[in-house]
């Protein structure tokens, strides 16, 4: 994005390219009171699909825990990445792709120690 004007343009293409991949609706956005996220637009179509929208206070990025500690998982996966591989950081965004290829590979206690693609599917076949 390179410009905040090009949020609602962008989420929307998201929210299509991810009800469509999963097959379920976002239910809940959670996002913090900045004006693009405020906007008449925004929350028409928020209104419109059943979206519940949650704010947080603007640069409080402890409000959203779940977040900033998967932010800290892959920050921690890259830096140890790079420093066992003597690779630069000039590689951290090739790192950060292979920690989330990892994250969601690895059995999850919240989704019964399977991984993200198998509760994914196991979800998508129950009908949830």
């Amino acid at each position: 994005m390179k410009h905040k004007g090009e949020t609602l343009e962008l989420f929307v293409e998201w929210k299509k390219n991810l009800e469509k991949s999963t097959g379920r609706k976002i239910k809940v956005l959670q996002s913090d009171n900045r004006d693009e996220y405020k906007s008449d637009l925004f929350l028409k179509l928020c209104l419109d699909a059943g979206i519940d929208r949650h704010f947080t206070v603007r640069e409080t990025l402890q409000q959203n825990g779940v977040a900033e500690r998967m932010n800290m998982t892959l920050l921690e996966k890259v830096q140890c990445m790079l420093f066992n591989a003597r690779l630069l950081k000039n590689f951290w965004a090739e790192a950060l792709a292979y920690a989330c290829y990892l994250v969601n590979r690895l059995p999850s206690f919240a989704i019964g120690g399977k991984n993200t693609f198998e509760g994914l599917v196991r979800e998508s076949r129950s009908g949830l």
